[in-house]
């Protein structure tokens, strides 16, 4: 297995986001590469899903659709996608896809989150306020949509409905795009399936000294889901995630193969021997 370095990873995804500002010229097909290449290295084989496997909402076009926005085009790209892990492997993600993407708030009161305020920093006062959700948390704890002044843009930002660092129950960016909201989203779920791996409740000072030391961001931004505040940094076949909201976990190292977690534990100065989990891939194996 050729080894690669999730250091350069924020290289690769200002890549990323130079071809999702690039327009669809190409059909979309640039700036999910990222994404592709991804999925293949941690193990993902695609089972060869079409455009009409995307979900169907028997209520479409109700009070929560507003049927004269339109959607980005990044959407309907990344349904059509020949490699789309998330229709393939749903099980792997504990996600609801909303299509079509209802809007916030939500007149039939299902959504639970509210508008955008008034002031902001993704919309003017004088603009839609609303926001389309595209996906939620399991039980809808966590939303995530992009502006509704904003559905015009083939790949607009991505926002989730989340408290901040002072507690309240807020709109933050999540993604750049949603090309990378959808990268962002792999990379939370598929190595916890197929990787290597090893979490810690609670760290040292000094491991997460060592994190900065040997390891590089990712350069995403912290993923927040059920109050956690996750930060991924990467290195030689290794991804970290670290968590500094609520949550089981201040920890949970992902590797491509089981040799890199103990390399990485050697530069931490702790001992994973007996802790490392094998890849819940290979009960399926065989």
């Amino acid at each position: 297995m050729t080894e690669i370095d999730y250091g350069r990873f924020h290289e690769w995804l200002e890549e990323a986001r130079s071809a999702a500002a690039a327009g669809s010229t190409d059909g979309g097909g640039a700036r999910w590469d990222l994404l592709r290449r991804f999925q293949q290295e941690w193990g993902y084989e695609p089972a060869g899903h079409t455009e009409s496997d995307a979900p169907v909402d028997e209520e479409a076009g109700g009070d929560d659709v507003d049927s004269s926005l339109a959607i980005p085009a990044a959407l309907d790209e990344w349904w059509a996608l020949p490699y789309n892990s998330f229709a393939d492997r749903g099980e792997l993600y504990e996600t609801n896809p909303v299509w079509p993407p209802t809007v916030r708030p939500d007149p039939t009161g299902y959504g639970v989150a509210g508008a955008l305020p008034q002031v902001n920093p993704f919309v003017g006062p004088d603009e839609d306020l609303r926001v389309c959700v595209f996906m939620a948390e399991n039980q809808y704890c966590n939303e995530w949509g992009y502006p509704a002044a904003r559905s015009g843009l083939a790949d607009p930002p991505v926002l989730v409905s989340a408290r901040d660092d002072d507690g309240q129950e807020v709109w933050l960016l999540q993604s750049h795009s949603v090309s990378e909201f959808f990268l962002h989203l792999a990379v939370t779920r598929l190595p916890a399936h197929y990787a290597w791996t090893i979490e810690e409740g609670v760290v040292s000072p000094q491991v997460v000294a060592g994190l900065r030391e040997h390891l590089r961001p990712l350069g995403l931004l912290p993923w927040r889901e059920l109050g956690a505040r996750t930060e991924f940094w990467g290195g030689p076949d290794v991804i970290v995630a670290h968590n500094t909201g609520y949550g089981d976990s201040e920890l949970v190292a992902y590797g491509r193969t089981e040799q890199a977690l103990q390399r990485l534990a050697e530069k931490l100065g702790v001992d994973w021997s007996e802790w490392i989990c094998a890849p819940e891939s290979h009960d399926e194996e065989g």
